[in-house]
């Protein structure tokens, strides 16, 4: 997969992406300062959510208009999503704000107006937001823009998961990456199920990745090293701010640390290899060969008192003891010489 100039597979970098939200609370100059921030804390991607109340709900004062069980307790949907959108008339700036500085911009669309306001925009590739999953005409439109899809799996069953990506497949698109999500703000760690990552890859054959709402770098750096290769995480310039999402939201410090983590994560994760880095050959020099540990004569009995195991590693290999014990020495040695 190929989204803008960022190739992301197996010999990639993790793809971090920041995700802006509702994080700018109604400002621009905050949403342009927040797009700043995420490359200063080393993300390779902003990403927007493209809404209006009006294109995700109604209007509506019926009981299951109400949201329960959240953070977001109590409010009705339309009020909620009418206080975080990002006004459309914004994204072009914060597009443009994203290329000067040098992050990949995209967003999540909710609906077809949206997919062909961004189309005018030229995104590099589209998310589909875990409540998305279950819109097949909506991923089936987005699919058929050719571009990279990302599915997040917040609220999936494997049902849902096959007829999302079977919507893609049928558009002729095939560049599909699957989130590891729990759709819980915050989602407690103990739900993170991190084991699902390689089980994406190993089943539906997709870049496997993690859309995070844990508080903390620690499931980030678990998904990295069960081959998650893109991770997205809200972003905030400050939490005291306020917002929406600011409860589950990291700030540029902590943003920058669980980049930093990420990063470290790689690398120790490397590749499979039985062939001894140059460190490790020169590390060889403390591990075991045979030495000479009571002079010898010529002629005498090579026994375990007179030639031992130990370190360091410059003579003959251990497994060769057994084949001289009891042989006579072919030469005289001082304590201390290499059993050759």
């Amino acid at each position: 997969m190929k989204i803008a100039n960022f190739t992301i597979d197996n010999n990639a970098p993790v793809f971090i992406i920041a995700e802006l939200s509702a994080n700018h609370n109604g400002n621009l100059s905050v949403a342009l300062d927040t797009v700043r921030a995420a490359k200063r804390a080393g993300a390779d991607a902003i990403k927007l959510q493209t809404y209006t109340a009006d294109t995700i709900t109604i209007d509506c004062e019926n009981e299951d208009f109400l949201i329960k069980g959240t953070i977001w307790e109590g409010r009705k949907l339309y009020d909620l999503y009418k206080d975080a959108y990002t006004p459309w008339e914004w994204h072009k700036e914060i597009f443009d704000c994203a290329k000067k500085e040098g992050l990949i911009c995209f967003s999540s669309p909710f609906d077809k107006s949206a997919v062909d306001f961004l189309e005018e925009l030229d995104v590099p590739a589209y998310k589909i937001a875990s409540f998305e999953i279950t819109d097949i005409p909506l991923i089936e439109y987005v699919a058929s823009k050719g571009k990279p899809v990302i599915l997040s799996t917040g609220i999936a069953t494997s049902e849902d998961i096959e007829l999302a990506l079977d919507a893609c497949q049928r558009m002729g698109n095939h560049n599909i990456a699957l989130l590891k999500c729990t759709s819980s703000y915050p989602a407690p760690i103990e739900e993170a199920n991190m084991a699902m990552i390689p089980a994406f890859k190993e089943r539906f054959d997709v870049i496997p990745g993690l859309s995070d709402h844990t508080l903390g770098s620690t499931v980030p750096i678990v998904a990295t090293t069960l081959g998650a290769r893109i991770i997205e995480k809200h972003f905030i310039l400050d939490r005291s701010i306020g917002g929406p999402d600011a409860s589950f939201s990291m700030n540029e410090k902590e943003f920058t640390e669980m980049v930093k983590a990420v990063r470290e994560a790689e690398k120790a994760v490397g590749v499979v290899s039985y062939e001894p880095t140059q460190k490790q050959i020169k590390g060889r020099a403390f591990s075991r060969s045979l030495y000479v540990v009571k002079d010898i004569k010529k002629g005498e009995i090579i026994t375990e008192d007179n030639v031992r195991s130990i370190r360091p590693g410059f003579g003959m290999h251990p497994k060769e003891l057994k084949s001289f014990i009891g042989t006579s020495a072919v030469k005289s040695y001082l304590k201390g010489d290499r059993f050759e």
